[in-house]
């Protein structure tokens, strides 16, 4: 026999079991993943993604370009930090993908009246008509899904019920 000692293992060192050491109650007490909310909402969105993707091929547009154009048809004029805080898109991020939307002629930058150090964004015309396009390959996006969910009144309900997730207590 070996005077060598064995080291115990990374896990057992740190005091947590090894899996072959999981009692009945531990298996137990872990969750389907059917019935995790992260897990079923990262799924949902994994299919959304992938039809949006599909659909949106040959416009070669992302996801967050299309929240951008959206944003900027609806509500055109607003400053670059305003769209980005909108979105969620962080300030590097926003400038390059305003780049990418410039390079293609879809928007543009310009000064803001009553700041120049700003700019508002807006569509251009080509970028009018590119949105026109894009509402149209949306639409068919759109009721794919709410037919999968079973009509305008599931899609509401299911809007409301994530509303609840990201509200602000």
């Amino acid at each position: 026999m070996s005077d060598v000692k064995t080291r115990p293992p990374e896990a057992a060192k740190r005091g947590r079991p090894r899996l072959d050491e999981l009692t009945t109650s531990d298996l137990e007490s872990i969750p389907a993943l059917e019935t995790i909310i992260g897990y079923r909402l990262r799924r949902a969105q994994l299919y959304v993604f992938q039809d949006f993707i599909e659909s949106f091929t040959r416009m070669k547009l992302r996801p967050a370009e299309f929240s951008v154009l959206s944003v900027m048809a609806r509500r055109p004029g607003l400053k670059q930090t305003e769209i980005a805080e909108e979105l969620g898109i962080k300030r590097a991020n926003f400038v390059a993908l305003m780049d990418s939307l410039e390079r293609r002629g879809l928007a543009e930058r310009r000064k803001a009246d009553t700041d120049k150090r700003s700019h508002s964004l807006h569509l251009t015309p080509e970028g009018v008509k590119f949105v026109r396009k894009m509402m149209a390959v949306w639409t068919a996006h759109e009721e794919r899904l709410v037919e999968k969910l079973g009509g305008p009144e599931e899609r509401d309900r299911l809007i409301e019920l994530l509303d609840r997730i990201v509200a602000r207590d």
